[in-house]
């Protein structure tokens, strides 16, 4: 889950659109042939068990719907003690959120969780619908299951700047998620550390909490002279000069080290990652995405794929709120419901 995504027929078509779009289905052939499994069968398999997945999970097992979650046990923000904006659960731990959205999803008797890390997903005819293999992970078993839906909610990868202390510091003193984290960073000396285009713009996010930010480009030429002008006209100063490393003490950040020797005071703060949509496993879908790489759906969760649908992170416009992810999951559960059931 901007978006990040991986369709069916929306509710709305006509018949004729829905049939047309079974025609397109059943014309997929993959760049393999795909043998009939022998594996479990399933209405809907949603691949990532995190909000968004679960989410979509408990929505459709609401229906009485047979519905398998794939988790690799990989959140991307494992690192992360505390989040923040998800409604009754404002404070939490993202691990925590994790293990009760597991909890309600499994209390439904059609609904089955398995720790696994999918390696394919593929077109299979001769089941009508798609086949998925996964690879156990702590000690679960290998599964090769079918069904006729499958839903994307496996998040994004993240590639934080290369400095040696970076882990140490990254999901307590710093953190990616501006609008997540940024409450708690009221009043303070803080950093904004990337290297990406939308750097000046996330500086002015940042800068409603406090007088005193330094947006650090890492020697990269990510803010323009005409940025740098309009930052420093709001009290935001830019640090061109690259980073040797972060410092600090057991209270957390204290400063940010520079490959010249300088170290300026920062206690707090903000890195902009490189995010990517890890879809290996769907290469032979040739599933649209747009030029970030995000896959592009239709405004109920639909990708390019009839009966592939995307919600979360790996859907336009990419990364956002736990709150988000998980509202995009129900809104594709309510399409994919739909679906299921078929022209009128």
């Amino acid at each position: 889950m901007k978006g990040r995504g991986e369709g069916g027929a929306p509710a709305t078509e006509v018949s004729a659109a829905a049939a047309a779009a079974a025609a397109a289905a059943a014309a997929i052939v993959p760049d393999r042939e795909v043998s009939a499994p022998t594996g479990d069968r399933y209405d809907v398999i949603v691949i990532g068990g995190g909000p968004a997945g679960l989410s979509a999970g408990l929505n459709l097992v609401r229906a009485r719907r047979r519905v398998l979650i794939l988790d690799s046990n990989r959140p991307r923000h494992s690192a992360t003690l505390v989040s923040h904006g998800f409604l009754t659960r404002d404070g939490v731990s993202p691990l925590e959120l994790r293990a009760l959205g597991r909890e309600e999803f499994a209390a439904y008797p059609t609904a089955e969780f398995h720790q696994g890390l999918v390696e394919s997903l593929e077109p299979a005819p001769a089941v009508s619908g798609f086949v998925v293999n996964a690879r156990g992970v702590r000690g679960s078993a290998d599964r090769v299951v079918t069904a006729p839906v499958v839903v994307l909610a496996n998040g994004l990868t993240e590639t934080l700047p290369a400095l040696p202390s970076m882990r140490a510091y990254y999901g307590t003193s710093l953190h990616s998620c501006i609008e997540c984290d940024l409450f708690e960073k009221s009043g303070a000396p803080l950093a904004l550390i990337g290297t990406t285009s939308d750097l000046a713009e996330r500086a002015l996010l940042v800068s409603q909490v406090t007088d005193d930010l330094i947006v650090f480009t890492h020697g990269s030429e990510a803010v323009t002279p005409a940025e740098e002008a309009a930052l420093a006209a709001r009290g935001i100063a830019v640090e061109r000069r690259p980073i040797a490393d972060l410092v600090g003490d057991r209270s957390g950040l204290t400063g940010v080290a520079l490959e010249d020797g300088a170290v300026v005071a920062r206690t707090g703060g903000f890195v902009r990652p490189l995010w990517s949509v890890p879809l290996g496993y769907a290469s032979g879908l040739h599933l649209e995405v747009d030029t970030d790489g995000y896959v592009v759906v239709d405004d109920r969760g639909a990708t390019s794929v009839p009966g592939v649908f995307a919600a979360g992170d790996i859907t336009p416009p990419g990364p956002q709120q736990l709150v988000v992810a998980a509202g995009a999951g129900a809104r594709v559960a309510a399409a994919v419901t739909r679906h299921l059931l078929g022209p009128l």
